[in-house]
């Protein structure tokens, strides 16, 4: 009764904290945005959903082994480059640093390795990054972020290789690992709604009658329709406005700076699987040829000396 009792309190204790963590990290956590709202992160068409909401693209590299033996862990390398001293426009419209995220599809029966398979090194190279898989059901799949772009422009996930021979869904092949990877906030809610991180559009035609700053930051532009009638548009606070009073302005024309500094990207890599009994006939194969070379030579060299003494006799 008591170990039953402990039980549901450490399991009401992880609720309580996984909703806190989830509403504190709500307006930046874009891998929980993707874990809410897809099944699967990587569409038919190959593109990984992380585009949907974050629009420009950036790019990004990934470097893993050629190679890998079965019950091996071993680390794959997500690199994010930017400008760190680049700043972006915040839901409250100040500015501060970019944060930096990835999305690994590994193939199945590849998974997050256990921090007790870990060395030294690989430790200190996740050390303060929480890694999680994107499912239960897919723990083939990993996501990290919002992290502090600043310090996180190479992320490293630990990876357990599978065993074939524990588990027949694997095989010694060469398989694809896809990766996904931003810097910044997106220009889109998973709502449809924009974000504040997107230059402001003219509706209509017509000329900039009035710019009026408002009283808790932003703007208000007055504009006079070709056909005479106002309209307003609202300028969230952190835009800065390109257009002034007395402009001709077109639908669709941009009235602020785009404030996006950031962006997503993906690219692809292939690992093999590799065999170990593959590994040990291509090593005794090996030796075998240099030992058949160096029997070769000394009988040549065996040869060359009865010739040599048949001809002097």
């Amino acid at each position: 009764m008591n170990l039953t009792f402990l039980k549901n309190i450490i399991i009401i204790i992880i609720s309580i904290l996984t909703i806190i963590m989830t509403n504190s990290m709500n307006s930046n956590a874009f891998p929980i945005y993707a874990q809410q709202g897809y099944e699967n992160p990587r569409e038919a068409t190959g593109r990984i959903v992380c585009a949907n909401c974050h629009l420009a693209q950036k790019p990004i590299s990934i470097e893993v082994p050629k190679s890998i033996l079965p019950n091996t862990t071993f680390e794959a390398k997500v690199t994010i480059p930017y400008d760190i001293n680049s700043q972006q426009i915040l839901g409250t419209g100040s500015k501060g640093n970019l944060n930096t995220g990835a999305i690994m599809i590994l193939p199945e029966g590849f998974k997050l390795a256990p921090k007790n398979s870990l060395s030294q090194e690989l430790k200190s190279k996740t050390k303060n990054i929480f890694i999680q898989p994107y499912s239960t059901e897919k723990d083939n799949i990993l996501v990290v972020g919002p992290l502090p772009g600043n310090s996180n422009t190479e992320i490293v996930f630990p990876i357990l290789s599978p065993d074939p021979n524990k588990d027949k869904n694997v095989h010694f092949l060469k398989y694809p690992i896809y990766v996904g990877g931003n810097r910044g906030r997106g220009q889109i809610y998973p709502t449809g709604d924009k974000s504040n991180n997107n230059s402001i559009n003219a509706s209509y035609n017509g000329t900039v009658n009035n710019i009026v700053e408002l009283e808790k930051g932003g703007f208000k532009i007055e504009i006079q329709k070709t056909n005479g009638d106002q309209y307003t548009e609202i300028i969230p606070k952190g835009l800065d406005i390109k257009v002034q009073v007395g402009n001709k302005i077109v639908e669709n024309q941009s009235l602020t700076n785009d404030p996006n500094v950031g962006g997503f990207g993906q690219n692809e890599t292939e690992i093999v699987l590799q065999n170990p009994n593959r590994i040990k006939i291509m090593i005794i194969f090996l030796i075998t040829v240099v030992l058949a070379q160096i029997f070769f030579v000394l009988k040549k060299k065996q040869w060359e000396k009865v010739q040599s003494a048949d001809m002097n006799f």
